[in-house]
């Protein structure tokens, strides 16, 4: 069973339950816009489900409420202190930031430090996309990822997502984690008391498990196994080192919450301006040719990644957001302790 909610009151009630944690209001409704978002293009994991767990984040001053963001801009680059801000507010300002200096540069990496989890990555480089540019974003997360046999968690499943425009048509967004499944989907499994299937993970004495709680206090599996690792090395350089802090190897920074949202990791977002290469006639000719070529092959079953959640977006703006019952359960005990009743 699920009920359909309008897209607008889920934002004002998300933005009035961040704000009720202290932070500004412009952040607020940012962050609940890029939630909500999530939420309508089919990322389900990283949608509403993480309002509690934020809350509880910001509570505990994992995440900054009043985050003083500031940067550095050198030939290239850009360094971003998010100052422990929600990711959903970091991640926009570095895109807006790239945005920015792509007007005088072909490319531009930002090295985003100290920033909250930030959530569906596809959402931020969409961002960039609809503004005409590619963008690869990645972030740098607590150990979570192992292979069979091992004793522990070795490195992060460090997610990674580009987004492209496509003339004429909705950009390509692609978004994965370097895990075989997100952990958000066993975090989702748990809560229900449902099985995660085989492949996904191991339990805390490296063996196949499909046990969502065992799950949670043991690892998960690469995708595709030492090319997901690969993966994840290449998001650990990108996300770890280039945007380290003094305190990059601190313990607190490999502690992976309950909740799974994780605070104050680095991030890198990468923008590049397509007409600096080709030229915007020829990007376009080549990138309507090789979609379409690929479309074609594939016949009705066939779609570009990103396709579906604009369908879905688009959907949900007009019909209204379906959430699940457990959801629903998690939101309305939620504003039930904040004063803030959880309606339509």
């Amino acid at each position: 069973m699920s009920t359909r909610w309008a897209p607008l009151a889920l934002e004002r009630w998300t933005a009035n339950v961040f704000e009720s944690c202290g932070v500004a209001p412009q952040h607020a409704a940012q962050a609940a816009r890029a939630l909500v978002r999530s939420e309508l293009r089919g990322y389900k994991t990283h949608g509403m489900t993480r309002v509690p767990s934020y809350v509880e984040r910001l509570r505990a001053g994992d995440f900054n409420p009043r985050a003083a963001m500031s940067h550095r801009s050198f030939p290239g680059g850009i360094v971003l202190d998010a100052d422990g801000a929600m990711g959903q507010v970091a991640g926009p300002h570095a895109v807006q930031l790239g945005l920015e200096a792509l007007e005088s540069s072909a490319s531009v990496l930002i090295a985003v430090q100290s920033c909250g989890h930030l959530g569906a990555l596809g959402i931020h480089a969409l961002l960039a996309a609809e503004a005409g540019a590619f963008c690869m974003i990645g972030q740098r997360t607590p150990p979570v990822l192992a292979m069979e046999g091992f004793s522990r968690a070795a490195i992060g499943h460090n997610p990674i997502a580009f987004g492209c425009p496509l003339p004429g048509q909705a950009p390509i967004v692609f978004d994965v984690a370097c895990s075989v499944a997100a952990r958000g989907h066993i975090l989702l499994a748990a809560r229900e008391g449902k099985p995660i299937p085989a492949g996904w993970a191991l339990d805390d004495e490296g063996m196949p498990t499909t046990d969502a709680q065992r799950a949670l206090s043991g690892s998960l599996l690469p995708t595709g196994g030492h090319k997901g690792i690969g993966l994840a090395m290449m998001v650990e350089c990108l996300a770890g080192a280039l945007a380290a802090t003094a305190d990059a190897l601190s313990p607190q920074r490999n502690d992976v919450a309950s909740g799974g949202a994780v605070g104050r990791q680095g991030g890198f977002v990468w923008l590049v301006k397509p007409d600096a290469f080709a030229g915007r006639d020829l990007y376009a000719d080549y990138m309507t040719q090789w979609t379409g070529n690929y479309l074609a092959a594939g016949g009705d079953g066939a779609r570009l990644p990103g396709h579906r959640g604009d369908a879905l977006e688009r959907d949900g703006r007009e019909r209204g957001i379906a959430l699940p019952d457990a959801i629903l359960r998690e939101l309305d005990t939620l504003g039930r302790q904040l004063g803030l009743p959880f309606s339509s």
